[in-house]
């Protein structure tokens, strides 16, 4: 193993050995999957219904974007019963897109449920 090469200006480091690089490396990335990790286990903890399950990203991430739609559905409904009440709910409003995309997933959503409830009472 090589040693690290000594400075030529006293204000510069001296340079690493490649096992210090892959040590810094290896440490830098175990940082960043335990910042994944913790910031998937904070998801789960938010989202309703995910508290003690065992924590699959994909399936804290689903549950995330389905919590997610249906926000968005009841803020649509709440943005709908302001303006029957003569409300100015123009600042409220969302992208007609978001509004679009969540409903057709939860369309897509309600088709596969009721595809599986289908499938399962034909297997009785």
């Amino acid at each position: 193993m090589a040693s690290p090469s000594p400075p030529t200006n006293p204000n510069e480091r001296p340079r690493l050995t490649e096992a210090q690089k892959k040590e810094n490396h290896i440490r830098s990335e175990q940082k960043r999957r335990e910042a994944i990790r913790e910031g998937f286990d904070r998801l789960a903890n938010t989202v309703p219904g995910m508290e003690g399950q065992g924590r699959s990203e994909a399936v804290v991430l689903e549950a995330t974007l389905k919590l997610m739609r249906e926000q968005i559905m009841e803020r649509q409904r709440i943005i709908a019963q302001g303006k029957a009440e003569g409300l100015d709910t123009s600042k409220w409003e969302l992208p007609l897109e978001t509004i679009q995309a969540a409903v057709a997933q939860l369309e897509r959503d309600a088709e596969e449920q009721r595809k599986k409830e289908e499938e399962e009472q034909r297997g009785k």
